[in-house]
């Protein structure tokens, strides 16, 4: 096997495929993420995130798209355990479905799952000894 490299390779970007970008956007807006306002006419949409990671959406037609997600799962770390609660009952609150609401882990930290608009997984953590 051939284990040379033409260069260094770094993560720089997570792909999201959804059928319904202003959805999309939508929810992501709701943690707090940044697009121009006409974003949601775009076939391409992209925000950099801390650390310079960029995260992308892309349209793609309802018959190529994964059924029941099982796509990127993506970690919002929130300001204190309460913040999580906070942000999951807003963004149940505004529809969306929670998969699994609030709870103290084992590993310390508050934490809970919500799907966005195209299924692929979404959590929003704290570590229980935040303020």
């Amino acid at each position: 096997m051939n284990t040379q490299t033409s260069g260094r390779v770094r993560f720089d970007a997570l792909g999201i495929a959804t059928t319904d970008l202003a959805a999309s956007l939508a929810f992501y807006r709701r943690l707090r993420l940044e697009f121009p306002e006409d974003a949601g006419r775009a076939p391409h949409v992209e925000a950099v995130v801390a650390g310079g990671i960029r995260l992308m959406w892309d349209v793609v037609p309802a018959e190529e798209a994964p059924s029941g997600g099982g796509g990127p799962q993506l970690a919002f770390l929130c300001d204190s355990p309460a913040g999580v609660d906070a942000l999951y009952a807003e963004l149940t609150g505004a529809g969306y479905r929670g998969t699994a609401p609030p709870w103290d882990a084992v590993w310390g930290q508050r934490y809970a799952v919500l799907a966005d608009p195209d299924g692929n997984g979404v959590d929003l953590f704290a570590p229980l000894d935040a303020p």
